[in-house]
C-alpha cells in the first residue's frame, strides 16, 4: 500500500530515502486504486513528533498493495509546544474540525508523555476524550497506543492504569493468545516487542472490560487486545513502531538526567535488548562518567556509535504484519465515503462475524 504524498511533510521525504514507496499526489490521481484515509493524531513532546510521524506511516506503508495511503496527522491544542514544532504543526498538520469535516477510514492515536500522575488531570484529557467519542462513532476502526490505551480503559470502560514499582523498559516476549483472530492471522506465535512505561492494565482489567485479549507476556502483561466487537478499538500497550535505535535513544536521554540531576540514580539498561559486549561498553562508560563527575573531570561521550550498528530488531516484521492484518480488515468494512464508518450490510456491533466473547 503506498503511501501518498499528499502535501511537503518532511517526513515523506526521509521515507523515499529509506526506500518506501510513496507516490507524488500527481501519479496517485491517475491510478484507479481505492484510497484509504488513516488519521494520525500525534500528541508525543516536541523532540519526539517527526519521529513518532515516520514510524506509524512506516507501519502503514509496509502493510500491502491494495489501496494508497492518505495519512493526516493532527495534534491537540492543549499540548504546549515549542516555537519549532508549533511551526512544523502549523505548516503541515490539520486540525481535528478539518478532520471530522472530511471523515476517516481509520485512526492511530499515539501515546504521550504524562505531567501529572493521574491521567485525568493532564490537559490533554479532555480534548482527547472529544477525539475518541467521535472516533467511536465515526471511524471504522481506531488504533490506540500505551498511554492512549490507558486513557481509553480508564473513561470507557472504567478500568484505571495502575502505577509498578519500577519501570517496565526493553524488549519483552510474548504469545499469541487470541489466535482464531484475523488482526493476529500468519503472524509469529510468539515475538518481541518493545515496552517503555511506567504504568499498567492488568489481564484481570482488561477481562474486566470485556475485551479481547490477543497478545500477552508473563513480564510485560497485555500487549494487543481488541473492543468487544473486534475491531472498533485496537489497543496496544506495547511500542512495536519503534525503531531499532528508540530504546538507545531513551537511554541515552535517562542518563542525561542524571547527569543533570533530574535523577537521583543512574538508570538501568534496558532489558533483553543489550548483548553482552554492548552491555559491558555501557558498563565501562558509567565508570568513567561517575568517575568524571566525581574528579570534575570533561564528561566523556556517550558511546551510542560503539553500538547501534551491533542492536538487533526482533519486533519490526511482526508489527508490519498486525498493522497490514489491522489495514485489511478496515479495507473489508469500510465505507467508500470517509464520512460513513461501515459499507451497507455491515453489523457495526460484529463486523467481521466473530464468536461473541463467552461470559
Amino acid at each position: 500500500m503506498p503511501l501518498v504524498a499528499h502535501n511537503d511533510l518532511p517526513s515523506f521525504q526521509r521515507l523515499i530515502q529509506e526506500g518506501l514507496s510513496v507516490l507524488p499526489s500527481g501519479r496517485a490521481i491517475h491510478q484507479h486504486i481505492r484510497e484509504l484515509h488513516v488519521g494520525l493524531l500525534n500528541m508525543m513532546p516536541d523532540k519526539a513528533l517527526a519521529v513518532t510521524e515516520r514510524q506509524f506511516f512506516r507501519l502503514i506503508g509496509e502493510s500491502n498493495p491494495i489501496a494508497q495511503f492518505y495519512v493526516h496527522p493532527f495534534t491537540l491544542p492543549a499540548l504546549i509546544r515549542g516555537e519549532a514544532a508549533q511551526a512544523h504543526i502549523d505548516q503541515y498538520y490539520e486540525t481535528f474540525e478539518q478532520i471530522k469535516a472530511q471523515g476517516l477510514d481509520a485512526l492511530i492515536i499515539t501515546g504521550a508523555l504524562p505531567q501529572t500522575p493521574a491521567l485525568e488531570n493532564e490537559p490533554f484529557w479532555e480534548p482527547l476524550k472529544q477525539v475518541i467519542d467521535w472516533a467511536a462513532e465515526n471511524v471504522t476502526s481506531t488504533l490506540c497506543s500505551c498511554l492512549t490505551t490507558h486513557a481509553v480503559l480508564q473513561f470507557r470502560y472504567q478500568q484505571k492504569r495502575q502505577p509498578m514499582s519500577d519501570k517496565l523498559w526493553g524488549v519483552f516476549p510474548h504469545a499469541v493468545v487470541g489466535k482464531y483472530h484475523p488482526l493476529v492471522n500468519d503472524v509469529n506465535s510468539r515475538f518481541d516487542v518493545p515496552h517503555s512505561r511506567w504504568n499498567q492494565v492488568s489481564r484481570k482489567q482488561f477481562d474486566a472490560a470485556g475485551l479481547r485479549v490477543l497478545v500477552e507476556s508473563e513480564q510485560a502483561a497485555v500487549h494487543l487486545a481488541t473492543s468487544a466487537d473486534g475491531l472498533r478499538f485496537v489497543f496496544f500497550q506495547g511500542h512495536p513502531e519503534y525503531d531499532t535505535v528508540s530504546l538507545l535513544k531513551e537511554y541515552k536521554r535517562e542518563v542525561k538526567r542524571y547527569i543533570t540531576g533530574d535523577l537521583q540514580s543512574y538508570p538501568p539498561m534496558p532489558e533483553n535488548y543489550l548483548g553482552l559486549e554492548q552491555r559491558s561498553i555501557f558498563d565501562e562508560y558509567r565508570y568513567r562518567l561517575q568517575h568524571a563527575v566525581e574528579n570534575d573531570l570533561a564528561l566523556p561521550d556517550f558511546p551510542e556509535i560503539l553500538v547501534m550498528r551491533e542492536l538487533d530488531n526482533t519486533w519490526h516484521d511482526t508489527a508490519e504484519a498486525v498493522v497490514g492484518n489491522w489495514i485489511g480488515l478496515v479495507y473489508q468494512v469500510t465505507h467508500r465515503e470517509r464520512n460513513i464508518a461501515f459499507m451497507d450490510g455491515i453489523d457495526p456491533n460484529n463486523p467481521l462475524k466473530l464468536e461473541t466473547i463467552s461470559e
